[in-house]
């Protein structure tokens, strides 16, 4: 559906010349809600904007459905822009029209007649939920309602692309949820292959199938979303998931592993797939001459996937404790010694 080829972009400033994209590549496929996610600077947003060349490429290549777009003349790109629909984090709506005006207004620019606009706008308020507003103006809406009439006018032409730049970056958490709920209704409704722009990982937990993770301008880490939450390769990734997936441990337990070099070991176990449904600690505890004192637990869900996350003080011999923590690795579970806590505890 779109593949970006070794695309670079480099701006000329007062302070000279500055590369934002470094031979960036990424293939997304027809369907899918890809995430692209990075810190301020990533240069993610100027990589959305090249997908629709509102920023040209400096080098490399942009294929939508197989097409080279990066060669297209200003006509045939004007074309093939109505095929790519976009929604951004400030809603970029006309004050001065309606909601039915606002989603109107790309299909007035094409020349469609009355009939036309009105038999594609009135559908796609109510794919929104706002047909009861179609005579407001943005002033009388809410964040949220601003950014679905801005999802209603990228729709408007019928697109097979959406691109979210930082969509939801401006609205408040339970918002977000409803926006984010909106979009996964219109990917499987429409079938539509949607691009997501975001800084926070709960947003890409929440609706995509694929991320990316994009770290001054290149591509550091890319695959399915369970993946990448659950087996992170670069500190990057595991910045962004840590605190999604792993929990901060309590302020108690870290003050007294800081404080001890020996004791009791304290164990981090992570179920993932079929395992998180099992009965490992009790299993451990039957198998072998190891207590487990579980001080922290929880069971977390990334694309309909469990994701468990254990941590216990192990208390008992240390061959006895290293016999468990092999056996925990030989079913296919992770365990990490994060510290040791005193062993009367």
């Amino acid at each position: 559906m779109i593949e970006i080829q070794d695309v670079s972009k480099r701006f000329r400033g007062s302070a000279g010349e500055t590369e934002v994209l470094k031979g960036v590549s990424l293939s997304i496929r027809a369907g899918e809600i890809f995430g692209i996610i990075g810190r301020s600077g990533a240069g993610k947003s100027t990589l959305v904007r090249c997908i629709n060349l509102l920023e040209r490429p400096t080098s490399g290549k942009v294929l939508v459905n197989g097409r080279d777009i990066t060669g297209l003349s200003v006509t045939e790109l004007r074309k093939a822009r109505q095929g790519i629909g976009m929604i951004f984090q400030l809603f970029n709506l006309l004050s001065s029209r309606t909601v039915f005006e606002n989603v109107a207004f790309p299909l007035e620019l094409a020349g469609y007649s009355k009939a036309d606009i009105k038999a594609t706008v009135e559908p796609l308020l109510d794919l929104v939920g706002l047909a009861d507003k179609r005579d407001a103006y943005p002033a009388q809406l809410s964040g949220g309602q601003k950014q679905r009439v801005g999802i209603a006018r990228a729709l408007a032409s019928k697109p097979s692309v959406l691109l979210c730049d930082e969509a939801t970056s401006a609205l408040d958490p339970e918002t977000t949820k409803s926006i984010l709920a909106l979009l996964q209704d219109i990917n499987a409704k429409l079938g539509l292959t949607i691009v997501l722009i975001t800084h926070e990982m709960q947003v890409i937990k929440e609706i995509c199938h694929r991320v990316a993770v994009l770290d001054q301008g290149r591509v550091v880490e890319q695959g399915p979303v369970f993946d990448i939450f659950t087996a992170p390769r670069t500190e990057i990734t595991r910045s962004f998931v840590r605190d999604l997936v792993d929990r901060e441990l309590p302020a108690g337990l870290q003050a007294r592993m800081s404080a001890q070099t020996d004791g009791n070991p304290v164990l981090r176990i992570i179920f993932t797939g079929p395992s998180a449904n099992s009965p490992v600690i009790s299993d451990v505890v039957r198998r072998f001459a190891v207590s487990m004192n579980i001080l922290q637990a929880h069971v977390d869900y990334i694309q309909g996937a469990p994701y468990g996350n254990i941590v216990v003080e192990a208390q008992g011999a240390e061959a006895d404790i290293q016999a468990v923590t092999d056996y925990i690795r030989g079913i296919d579970l992770r365990v990490e010694v994060l510290g040791h806590v005193p062993g009367h505890v």
